[in-house]
């Protein structure tokens, strides 16, 4: 691994003994996990990682990818020698963590994916317009402009990534539970053909946007936590 992935690491190894890892959506940090960090630090050992590029990780010189940020992950769990973990992601969080377990399964205990997406148009219209249009906008910016550039390889997670299929899905076996908000910038039909694709994933629709997890941590935390004991 090119580089060393910044991180918050917070709890005791008490319930399960199996560590909790948060993975963020794109152009955030791990500080968007807040409310789950003080909920479950009592009960499990967290680790909020920054992405690659990502808070204070460094982007390094590997493809800025969700694939390579996959791996990355595995070099973490290497590093800090977790051999398994369950798996929160958020957004392109989300994302990593279907792809980690396409690749790694026997290293995810179980997974809670938060608004994920399988392909660019599982988001709705007006979203993926806006995140295409920016992409273009930066992409002919970034030969002038540094952050632009930086923009360019954000806006590309989105608008090119993830291109994953229902049969792709088929093939994750970890226990895993799919939520999002009501009125998640991911299509609702996309959610549910997510849950539906995975062996006996369970499904919860918590009310508010894609960020959910920030404006209605109670039910959030609760939902995932019934999902842990499980």
């Amino acid at each position: 691994m090119d580089i060393s992935l910044s991180y918050t690491e917070a709890g005791d190894k008490t319930g399960d003994g199996i560590p909790l890892i948060f993975l963020h959506g794109n152009g955030e940090d791990s500080s968007y996990f807040a409310g789950q960090l003080k909920y479950f630090k009592n009960s499990y050992h967290i680790y909020a990682i920054d992405t690659r590029g990502h808070g204070n990780s460094p982007r390094g010189t590997k493809p800025f990818t969700l694939v390579q940020f996959a791996e990355d992950l595995l070099c973490f769990m290497d590093e800090h020698g977790i051999q398994k973990a369950h798996l929160l992601g958020f957004s392109d969080g989300a994302n990593i963590a279907i792809l980690f377990a396409l690749t790694h399964q026997e290293r995810a205990a179980k997974l809670i994916l938060n608004g994920g997406n399988i392909f660019p148009h599982g988001m709705k219209f007006t979203v993926w317009l806006s995140v295409v249009l920016g992409y273009r906008f930066a992409v002919c910016s970034a030969k002038k402009d540094a952050d632009a550039k930086k923009k360019a390889e954000l806006f590309s997670l989105m608008a090119n990534e993830p291109q994953l299929s229902t049969e792709d899905l088929k093939k994750i076996t970890v226990p895993t539970l799919v939520i999002a908000g009501t009125h998640d910038m991911i299509k609702k039909k996309h959610t549910r053909l997510i849950a539906e694709s995975i062996r006996g994933a369970k499904l919860v629709f918590i009310p508010g946007s894609h960020f959910v997890a920030a404006e209605n941590p109670g039910l959030f935390n609760e939902a995932v936590e019934v999902f842990l004991k499980e």
